[in-house]
């Protein structure tokens, strides 16, 4: 096993495992889901390092292919009211024009107001 497994939120117990889907604590008896841990610990940050929310205003600062589809995302298309979720590709959004989509932290930059 190459990676190692969270501890628990509750008791910070290091001697966390997985059952099913869920990971549990020996010491305490907790069961919680590992996206929870994900969600609640993960910093995400946009391609300068800044440091992104719920509900921020960001801009594409590259041509996206969208997969399946002949259409592109253009480089500087603004996308307001963002959402954060765990995975790969950690935004949440809905273009106008387009519809909702989840794009990579990597290739957007947060646009200050």
């Amino acid at each position: 096993m190459t990676e190692s497994l969270p501890p628990c939120p509750e008791c910070r117990s290091a001697y966390s495992y997985e059952a099913d889907s869920l990971l549990a604590c020996p010491e305490c008896g907790h069961e919680w889901s590992p996206d929870a841990v994900l969600e609640a610990g993960a910093e995400v940050r946009d391609s300068l390092g800044s440091l992104l929310a719920d509900g921020d205003t960001v801009t594409v600062i590259k041509d996206l292919k969208v997969k399946g589809s002949s259409s592109v995302i253009k480089v500087g298309k603004k996308v307001r009211g963002i959402r954060l979720v765990a995975g790969d590709h950690d935004i949440d959004c809905k273009l106008p024009g387009f519809g909702q989509i989840s794009l990579k932290s990597q290739f957007v930059k947060k646009v200050t107001d």
